[in-house]
C-alpha cells in the first residue's frame, strides 16, 4: 500500500467524523502515516457531514482526499453527492437503505449497517463503529488490534463494551456476506 484515500459520509449525528478520527488513529498505531480532515453542514444534526482519511506508508504531501479509493456512506444524499468523485477501481460501501446507481463503475457493497446497529446492538449510535469494522474486514487498511485500541481510546468509558460488540458486528457483516459479495464480484 502506497497511499489510500477514504471518505466517510452521511448526515450529522451519525458519528462519521469520530469514525474518521478513529480510523486515522488506528493507522498511526499500525506505524503508518495518516491525516484526517472533516466538514459538516451548518445544521450539525441532520445536515451533511464527511470525514476524510489518508493512510500511507510514505510521507503524505497533501492532506485532502482528491479521489477516494473507498467511500462509505450511510445517507442517500451523501451517496449521490460523492459517488462520482471516486477512483475508477474504488469501493463504495453503502447502507442497505441506499439504492445504488446501476451505472456505477466502482465495486458497490451494500450491507445492513444501520439495521445491525438498531436491531442487533440495540443502539443506532454505533453504526459508525460497525462501519469501521466493515472497512477493516473488507480492506485490511488497518489491523483489527489497532482499530479496537483506537475505538477504546475515543469512546466514552461507559460505552466500551457496546462499541467492541459493534466493531465485531461490522467484521461479521462482511464475513457473513463474504461469499455473496465475492460471487457478485463486488470486491
Amino acid at each position: 500500500m502506497s497511499s489510500i484515500e477514504i471518505r466517510l459520509s452521511g448526515s450529522g449525528g451519525q458519528g462519521l467524523i469520530l469514525a474518521g478520527i478513529i480510523l486515522a488513529e488506528a493507522a498511526i498505531l499500525d506505524g503508518k502515516n495518516s491525516v484526517q480532515s472533516q466538514s459538516y453542514g451548518p445544521e450539525a444534526r441532520g445536515g451533511s457531514s464527511k470525514a476524510e482519511v489518508i493512510i500511507s506508508n510514505e510521507y503524505i504531501t497533501y492532506p485532502k482526499v482528491l479521489k477516494p479509493d473507498i467511500l462509505l456512506t450511510l445517507a442517500p444524499s451523501a451517496y449521490l453527492c460523492y459517488k462520482n468523485d471516486m477512483k475508477e477501481n474504488g469501493i463504495i460501501i453503502i447502507d442497505e437503505s441506499i439504492i445504488p446507481n446501476n451505472e456505477d463503475t466502482q465495486k458497490v457493497v451494500r450491507l445492513p449497517i444501520i439495521k445491525t446497529a438498531q436491531e442487533v446492538i440495540g443502539r443506532a449510535f454505533v453504526a459508525n463503529i460497525i462501519s469501521l469494522g466493515v472497512i477493516a474486514e473488507l480492506t485490511n487498511v488497518v489491523t483489527k488490534e489497532s482499530l479496537e485500541r483506537a475505538v477504546l481510546n475515543r469512546v466514552p468509558p461507559a460505552t466500551e463494551e457496546i462499541n467492541k460488540r459493534a466493531l465485531k458486528e461490522g467484521y461479521n457483516l462482511v464475513k457473513m456476506r463474504g461469499s455473496e459479495i465475492w460471487q457478485k464480484q463486488m470486491i
